[in-house]
């Protein structure tokens, strides 16, 4: 089975946008790790308070059982997930599942004004500090700028996992 790819970072990293133009680079789904937030994480973030581990342990489980019926197909896809713990990429492989991690990394003042420019997320810019705060970077991602262009991410995303790079 290939390895699938988790698009990780803080809130507001870019997670999102970069996941669907790189699944759609690769030709293989796409999934929204946010749209596995039980109400509760939702309502939770919505009203400014950060989410804790008990407060994502439902969620990670979701997205691991989603991740196992997209990989019983063999098909490899990508799914955005800010991932942010090193007890949570666990979490989301659990069961051998094989993925390829990419950390979209940027500085807090970058994620702070594009939080801050968001219409429509339930995320507030009050929680960047608390994203920053729980993150442990990963020591085995491919990791790439946060502030790069879509396709220029993308391009070096596709570069470092081995693919074919000139369709974009």
């Amino acid at each position: 089975m290939p390895a699938s790819i988790v698009v990780m970072g803080v809130s507001g990293s870019g997670k999102t946008r970069i996941g669907r133009a790189l699944a759609r680079s690769l030709g293989v789904p796409f999934l929204e790790g946010d749209k596995f937030h039980p109400p509760a994480n939702i309502a939770k973030m919505r009203s400014g308070q950060p989410l804790d581990d008990a407060d994502r342990r439902p969620w990670l489980a979701a997205l691991n059982a989603a991740l196992h019926q997209h990989a019983a197909s063999g098909q490899r896809f990508v799914l955005a997930c800010s991932a942010l713990k090193q007890d949570y990429r666990k979490q989301l492989g659990q069961g051998g599942l094989p993925l390829h991690f990419v950390y979209l990394k940027g500085t807090p003042e970058l994620i702070a004004r594009r939080v801050q420019g968001r219409k429509r997320h339930f995320m507030p810019a009050s929680l960047v500090d608390s994203q920053f705060g729980a993150l442990e970077e990963p020591a085995d991602a491919i990791v790439v700028d946060a502030a790069q262009s879509v396709g220029r991410t993308v391009r070096q995303i596709l570069a470092a996992l081995g693919e074919d790079t000139s369709k974009d």
